[in-house]
């Protein structure tokens, strides 16, 4: 009786687990990537397809960095085949088939020096990436200063796709972008830092605030400096930044303001990177 209740059509049966889905799990990295495109399409004031392109080639490019570091992982440090890593493969190529695509329409829209300039970087940055995520090494100052820049690059890639050239202004709008994405980059782990201090003192914490307020206190001369040049708009969009960052930073400090949800932290972070991105554009409008 229990065998035939075993065998019986009605029985439930465990339905299979999914496998992983590979998409950018990085809000404020995906937002970094994304806002330099937006900025630029809008200030360039024209509109082509390969601006669209860029878009769906910078997204699967950072889509594609997790299972390939998965893969690698298994390929260099695990040394034997994992249940995801199957997922993971399949991944892996259908980003590469969407960047593959993309680049296609690209490369008849950009001049020949700016591709191998652009697939030059895009090569040296992904390769810095898996090797420091394979080996544990994210936390690394220089690579989140190198994250900022490669990530807000998008906008000149949106500007070779939408005139074929970089223009003028697009490489300050590259600049101020890059400038307080590190800062926020740097911010934010300094308060990963301060939260894990709490529990395990370490020197790793004093680093991370130190290289965080070098960054905003860079934003800050910056605001500064354009204000002497009597530009307003850019001065307000930088200082900001900096008054935001110093103030998190400070904030730091309470045990209590660490505890804060960091969905909370991101959609501030988040929202504070909009206002500057809208000002940076009105200032170079």
């Amino acid at each position: 009786m229990h065998g035939s209740a075993r065998n019986s059509p009605t029985t439930p049966r465990t339905a299979p687990r999914p496998g992983p889905r590979y998409f950018p799990r990085e809000h404020g990295a995906t937002a970094m990537l994304l806002a330099p495109i937006v900025c630029a399409a809008i200030l360039l004031r024209t509109w082509r397809w390969a601006e669209l392109a860029t878009l769906t080639a910078a997204f699967s490019a950072m889509a594609a960095k997790d299972p390939l570091v998965l893969l690698f992982r298994q390929r260099f440090i695990w040394r034997q085949r994992r249940s995801e890593s199957a997922a993971a493969l399949r991944w892996f190529f259908g980003w590469s088939i969407l960047f593959l695509l993309s680049a296609f329409v690209i490369v008849f829209v950009w001049p020949v020096r700016a591709l191998l300039a652009m697939g030059l970087g895009i090569a040296a940055y992904s390769a810095l990436a898996i090797f420091v995520n394979v080996t544990n090494r994210q936390r690394s100052t220089l690579f989140q200063i190198a994250s900022a820049a490669a990530l807000t690059s998008t906008s000149l890639a949106t500007s070779l796709s939408g005139i074929s050239a970089v223009a003028p202004w697009c490489w300050w709008l590259w600049v101020l972008l890059a400038l307080q994405a590190a800062a926020g980059i740097l911010v934010v782990h300094a308060r990963l830092d301060a939260r894990i201090a709490l529990r395990k003192p370490s020197s790793s914490a004093a680093r991370s605030r130190r290289a965080a307020h070098l960054a905003a206190f860079v934003l800050a001369a910056a605001g500064f400096a354009a204000l002497s040049f009597r530009r307003y708009i850019l001065a307000g969009a930088l200082l900001l930044a900096a008054f935001g960052y110093f103030y998190d930073l400070r904030r730091q400090r309470d045990s209590a303001y660490l505890q804060m949800p960091l969905t909370q932290v991101g959609l501030r972070a988040l929202t504070l990177s909009s206002v500057y991105a809208a000002l940076i554009v009105i200032a170079l409008w």
